[in-house]
């Protein structure tokens, strides 16, 4: 899969595209087809250096997620099954890798994403809203 991935701190030139392995879900996880991934204001001060939430590089930004789930681990429970459009903010402070084709995410921690908006307008919505 395709992610957005950083080696180094820096502006916005340090974001590459790179292939990655597609992550697998774990027990209580869902793996997501990210649609939209939103961009805040902590993920530029991520990126640069200045709040270091994800240690030193090489790491893939991103928490606010909309898309599709594309596979369910073992464990979940609350009826969210394979095509349902979701959205949501995951694994906040820790990485949620949402600037990639695929993310995982546990399934507590997204929700259905409201029919009457798009996924672009979705994924802005966690942290935001």
């Amino acid at each position: 899969m395709r992610a957005v991935v950083q080696n180094s701190v820096g502006g916005p030139d340090v974001l590459v595209i790179a292939d990655r392995p597609a992550p697998l879900p774990k027990s209580g996880e869902v793996l997501v087809r990210v649609h939209a991934a939103g961009i805040n204001p902590v993920d530029g001060s991520v990126r640069a250096g200045y709040y270091p939430l994800l240690g030193e590089p090489p790491f893939t930004l991103g928490w606010d997620i909309s898309g599709t789930v594309e596979a369910v681990g073992p464990g979940v429970d609350g009826g969210l099954k394979v095509g349902d459009a979701v959205f949501g903010m995951p694994h906040f402070p820790k990485q949620a890798a949402a600037y990639a084709e695929l993310a995982v995410t546990p399934a507590d921690e997204i929700a259905p994403k409201p029919q009457g908006i798009d996924h672009f307008h979705a994924g802005a919505l966690p942290l935001a809203g």
